[in-house]
């Protein structure tokens, strides 16, 4: 197992009453060392090249993000102030996601401590998500014929909306979003395959379609490697879930994912989403579930 991680994750300057849970990296890494994880797994990530946000993303978005002349509206849309320490946060923070993906080949499975930016489209950002980082790390897999296939497994409470504008037109990308039907975004994308789950969906019915759903995609696509967006939002305190899956549900999720890509030997790189509880130890306790589950495996 390989973990990337970087101070810089966490280490953006927020409104006190921000929505977005900023601290929850760091606090993270330490529970997952806590878990007995040692330093020697823990890689720092190099920052995503111009090159490769390409593969994905419009010049002139990229240009206005990391030049600072976007406009207003975009930036509100984006969910973040802009700084020049954002950019830097995000140029690190895709870059982890790349290295991760290109690291499952020879680890069978690791993590980015980060990312899961599914709402950023092609040419905008939205909903705290900037540049799309699976999206990327798949484009460039396949770019440099690391991957013929690769199939994005999005288990965020929210359709990954972004993704599949994204990759709407590149069949070598395999997208699937198993989301809550109500919730953001109100204007849903089409992916290879979405699950749209009801609002107040529990455990079983929640785990069943999972089970479903990443069965027949390995099944019908034989995928290089599964990057999977482990989204800590569908625990039901999170406060923009909607779904009532259990703590042990969470973990259950994860466990079955793991063990799914062992037994089939399919290399895996994990994100890891969205994530709402002010409560951020409680939070943190969602998110350590998929470590938790590695460490079961």
């Amino acid at each position: 197992m390989q973990l990337y991680y970087h101070p810089l994750y966490s280490d953006l300057i927020l409104a006190e009453r921000h929505r977005f849970p900023i601290q929850k990296y760091k606090l993270l890494k330490t529970e997952i060392e806590n878990l007995g994880v040692s330093a020697i797994h823990f890689q720092e990530p190099k920052k995503v090249t111009v090159s490769q946000l390409a593969l994905c993303h419009s010049q002139r978005y990229i240009d206005d993000f990391l030049n600072g002349t976007l406009g207003d509206k975009a930036i509100k849309k984006m969910g973040f102030p802009y700084s020049q320490q954002l950019v830097e946060r995000t140029l690190l923070s895709i870059g982890g996601s790349i290295q991760a993906a290109e690291a499952a080949f020879s680890h069978d499975l690791t993590f980015n401590l980060s990312g899961g930016y599914h709402h950023s489209h092609s040419d905008f950002g939205s909903g705290f998500c900037i540049f799309n980082d699976l999206a990327i790390a798949a484009a460039h897999l396949i770019n440099t014929e690391q991957a013929d296939t690769v199939l994005i497994f999005d288990c965020d409470v929210h359709q990954g909306d972004g993704t599949a504008q994204i990759t709407q037109n590149h069949n070598q990308i395999i997208t699937c979003s198993i989301h809550c039907e109500q919730n953001f975004p109100r204007n849903k994308q089409e992916s290879t395959y979405d699950f749209a789950l009801p609002a107040k969906t529990a455990d079983d019915e929640y785990l069943a379609t999972l089970k479903q759903a990443l069965d027949f995609c390995v099944r019908i696509h034989n995928p290089d490697i599964i990057l999977y967006n482990a989204g800590a939002d569908i625990y039901t305190k999170d406060e923009l879930g909607l779904f009532n899956i259990s703590l042990n549900g969470v973990y259950e999720r994860d466990l079955f994912v793991l063990n799914f890509c062992k037994q089939h030997q399919t290399p895996l790189m994990c994100a890891l989403g969205g994530g709402y509880q002010r409560n951020l130890s409680s939070l943190i306790n969602v998110h350590k579930q998929l470590f938790k589950a590695a460490i079961d495996l």
